[in-house]
């Protein structure tokens, strides 16, 4: 022994520095990882913007970058330099022949990257992260020091891109596959006779004009806090001749006190909206106070548990928690708001709902809509 040291000792250390070392190593790809598809991230969300993953997708064979950039309109350099990362990334596959470079996007990444990809869209997501970049990094970085909410003027393109979102995953899904799973079809024969129906947060209209376009004989009404949001909607029911629809600015949380909405309605929604309220509960209560005796509602909201430990394996774990982070907490905060943020799960939300006074809540998956869970509610007598 010198000096102490133990020979079993100087192994066990030399044992610890190359675990050490191969954690880095690990930890050292890792972060290569994350760079590379934070990059990509950001140059996909173009190619859908710009639509030359449509472009791509329209073509039956490898092409050079001259036909694509002609296909698509665009700049030949610039589009050179995006298939380069394309091809790098392994979203756009590349052959050479006679000194060519060829490109080509497989039907299968078409499936998920084209705007055709209907309910199956991811390259719209793609757009979400750098949007929130540009809209609220600084915002965010300085509430970090104070605690306080980042008001939706800090969001100018988001609402739209929320319209994008939506028109992704409600044109082809909401009518066709959501509306006919609520109660076993018994809700869509209700709207093909008449009720009324609201949609609570309903932005720039699109799941409510789709509504209403196909149960000409309900009434549908939007309510959301945003008055941009709500012009849009106007001026689109109005373009699609939509007469059964009427759209209203209104904090959720003020409902429960308007005599005027008191168990008016006998269906209400809200898709990925509840979580974004200041204040949530009053939201729900608000939704209660809505519904007509025996109404329904059905709350569509992140699946998640509300425990983090059973978050760890999300397989979208990270980007959820980065746009709750960037976007849906910091504006439910405002007004010394709640912050419940897109992350705040399924026992948290039916915890909240019956406190609202929803005794009967029914939680399933959604057709073809991974993303998200069913909280059907039933209203008994309303008081």
């Amino acid at each position: 022994m010198l000096f102490g040291v133990s020979p079993i000792g100087m192994i066990m250390d030399e044992e610890i520095v190359v675990a050490d070392e191969s954690k880095r190593d690990a930890f050292l790809q890792r972060m290569v990882d994350i760079l590379n598809g934070s990059a990509l991230n950001l140059a996909i969300a173009i190619g859908y913007r710009t639509g030359l993953f449509d472009a791509l997708d329209s073509l039956q064979e490898p092409q050079t970058v001259e036909v694509i950039a002609g296909r698509s309109g665009f700049d030949r350099r610039y589009v050179s330099e995006w298939l380069a990362i394309m091809a790098t990334g392994g979203v756009v596959e590349h052959t050479r022949e006679t000194d060519v470079d060829l490109f080509f996007l497989p039907e299968a990444h078409g499936d998920l990257l084209a705007r055709r990809a209907g309910h199956n869209n991811l390259g719209v997501y793609t757009q979400e992260i750098p949007l929130l970049t540009l809209c609220a990094q600084e915002a965010v970085i300085e509430r970090f020091r104070t605690g306080r909410g980042i008001h939706y003027d800090h969001y100018p393109r988001f609402q739209a891109f929320m319209s994008e979102l939506a028109n992704a995953k409600h044109r082809r899904v909401l009518v066709r596959e959501f509306l006919p799973s609520v109660e076993g079809g018994n809700l869509v024969k209700r709207l093909r006779e008449g009720i009324r129906v609201c949609d609570l947060g309903c932005a720039e209209g699109v799941a409510l004009i789709l509504m209403a376009q196909a149960f000409p004989r309900s009434h549908f009404t939007g309510i959301d806090l945003s008055e941009e949001a709500i012009e849009v909607a106007h001026q689109e029911a109005r373009s699609q001749g939509v007469t059964n629809v009427e759209l209203r600015i209104l904090d959720a949380a003020t409902i429960q006190n308007r005599h005027d909405l008191r168990g008016r309605f006998d269906y209400v929604t809200a898709f990925d909206s509840i979580h974004d309220q200041s204040q949530p509960l009053e939201a729900l209560k608000g939704v209660k106070h809505m519904l007509a005796e025996n109404g329904l509602f059905s709350m569509v909201d992140i699946a998640a548990s509300s425990h983090l430990a059973e978050n760890l394996d999300h397989p979208m774990g990270p980007f959820l928690y980065t746009v709750s982070l960037m976007h849906c907490m910091p504006v439910g905060l405002n007004d010394k708001g709640m912050g419940l943020g897109m992350m705040w799960g399924r026992q948290k939300a039916v915890a909240m709902l019956k406190e609202a006074g929803f005794q009967n809540v029914e939680v399933t998956e959604i057709p073809n809509d991974s993303f998200n869970l069913h909280f059907l509610a039933r209203c008994g007598v309303n008081p």
